[in-house]
């Protein structure tokens, strides 16, 4: 069973720098502002040969109970009481400060295995932090550079006796070689099962601040693994969570909250929009989550308007339905904006639930893995072509100029979304409005609703014309 390592610390030691050097790649925002990271962040680590799975926390700090500092550090108590060996960082170049010592005794106290990492000791600058940190009592200090990947073979050493190596028998560089079982292509046994092993089912959590998107996965996956409370803009990061419902893999994404742009005006702020807008075009369906106690506002259906421009599956679901007064009056409004204002999307599914009172939940994930299969939809040719053919002849293309356009054949490029090319005369000439009308008939042909659907034209080659330009 792969080790969970929890990193852990007061804020701005270092602990995201530490959580990316050891993932391999930028994963967690890192930024000078204390308290970036609020929520749990994992991911797979890897050193050397070494694998394990990696926890980064929110920065340990002494708070008044039932501030947003407390449950912060509530949440990352509770990692650190889950985890096989706790990394407590502490910042070399600052020395050892009170907020050190009080958490390292909680770190102590926990009875987990600790290892004590002494970051920002690059060129010497932590020397005298480095032997202050001796006092905490958590044995020797691993002195080390996250930032600039100092000091990682003596974190790899401090390491080695908690954690296995890759049990797929990897090496170094990410490759299996060939082993007992290999298939003669290189592949061993476990490689041609992995390869059929289904991939998860990537979902994302999106919506306006403090519309009740965290409180939403914490209903969904049963336990309080995401930070929430009455502060907009609690959750800064896209936060990965592996989940599974009803035996489906789901990789489950929880976002920061999207403002209109004009509003942004931190940097930090705007690193939280770019990784929430990474987590979108990551995903495959996006669930869009809309405060019902207020009106479906603009930066709502901006926000659609973004998941259909990106090509992704989409599903409504509107939080906080418990605090609704008149639910079929507010039900009518929502429904009839989206019809008015998301064409793109038309008939995308409308959950209304309450992630606190657990009401309507169990209609959003079936509604999701739903929208999944029309995303991942493909129409055989002939029966598209069948359908062009009786969409022709009940209403034919206009004939600019006099010159009928011609339609002539009709083949689905790709899926994810469905997207369709049609062979006719003239396709510069085929207004917009025509278009409209064939994507629409596609979605109720063929059962295409709450995705985008992509129409493409081409007009072939006409063989002669480079023969008539030479009689000329």
């Amino acid at each position: 069973m792969t080790q969970t390592v929890v990193i852990a610390g007061r804020p701005n030691v270092g602990k995201s720098t530490l959580f990316n050097r050891l993932a391999g790649r930028r994963l967690a925002l890192v930024d000078d502002t204390p308290g970036v990271t609020r929520d749990l962040r994992e991911a797979d680590g890897r050193l050397a040969e070494l694998r394990f799975r990696l926890v980064d926390t929110a920065g340990l700090d002494q708070a008044k109970p039932g501030t947003l500092a407390a449950r912060m550090t509530a949440l990352s108590e509770q990692a650190i009481a889950r985890a096989g060996v706790v990394l407590f960082v502490i910042d070399a170049r600052a020395g050892l400060t009170a907020q050190d010592r009080h958490f390292s005794s909680v770190v102590r106290k926990s009875g987990r295995p600790v290892i004590l990492v002494a970051n920002k000791a690059e060129g010497g600058a932590g020397e005298a932090g480095l032997m202050e940190a001796f006092s905490l009592g958590l044995g020797e200090p691993v002195a080390l550079s996250a930032a600039h990947g100092e000091g990682l073979d003596a974190l790899h050493e401090a390491l080695a006796p908690y954690v296995g190596d890759d049990p797929s028998g990897a090496g170094d560089d990410g490759e299996d070689g060939a082993d007992e079982g290999d298939d003669g292509r290189g592949r061993g046994k476990s490689d041609r099962q992995r390869s059929r092993a289904p991939r998860p089912l990537k979902l994302a959590i999106v919506g306006r601040p403090n519309a009740g998107k965290s409180t939403l996965i914490n209903a969904l996956i049963g336990e309080d693994r995401q930070l929430t409370g009455p502060e907009a803009g609690i959750t800064r990061d896209a936060i990965a969570i592996d989940w599974a419902w009803q035996g489906r893999k789901i990789e489950l994404w929880d976002t920061a909250g999207l403002r209109r742009k004009a509003r942004i005006s931190e940097r930090l702020e705007k690193m939280s929009a770019g990784d929430a807008l990474r987590a979108i075009r990551f995903a495959e369906v996006v669930v869009l989550v809309v405060d019902a106690t207020q009106p479906f506002e603009n930066q709502d259906l901006q926000i659609a308007h973004l998941v259909a421009e990106e090509g992704r599956g989409l599903v409504l679901a509107v939080s906080k339905w418990d605090l609704v007064e008149n639910p079929q009056a507010r039900l009518r409004e929502i429904e009839e904006k989206v019809r008015e204002e998301l064409p793109q999307v038309l008939g995308v599914g409308v959950v209304t639930l309450s992630g606190l009172t657990g009401r309507g939940l169990n209609g959003l994930m079936p509604a999701v893995v739903e929208t999944w299969k029309i995303w991942n939809r493909r129409v055989p040719t002939s029966k598209l072509n069948r359908w062009l053919l009786d969409q022709v002849e009940r209403h034919p293309p206009p004939a600019p100029g006099g010159r009928r356009i011609r339609l002539r054949y009709m083949t689905q490029a790709s899926a994810r979304p469905p997207a369709f090319v049609i062979f006719c005369s003239n396709a510069e000439g085929l207004p917009d409005t025509y278009v409209r009308f064939l994507v629409n008939g596609l979605r109720e042909a063929f059962d295409l609703w709450g995705t985008p659907v992509r129409v493409y034209l081409r007009q072939p080659k006409n063989p002669y014309a480079d023969r008539k330009r030479r009689k000329e």
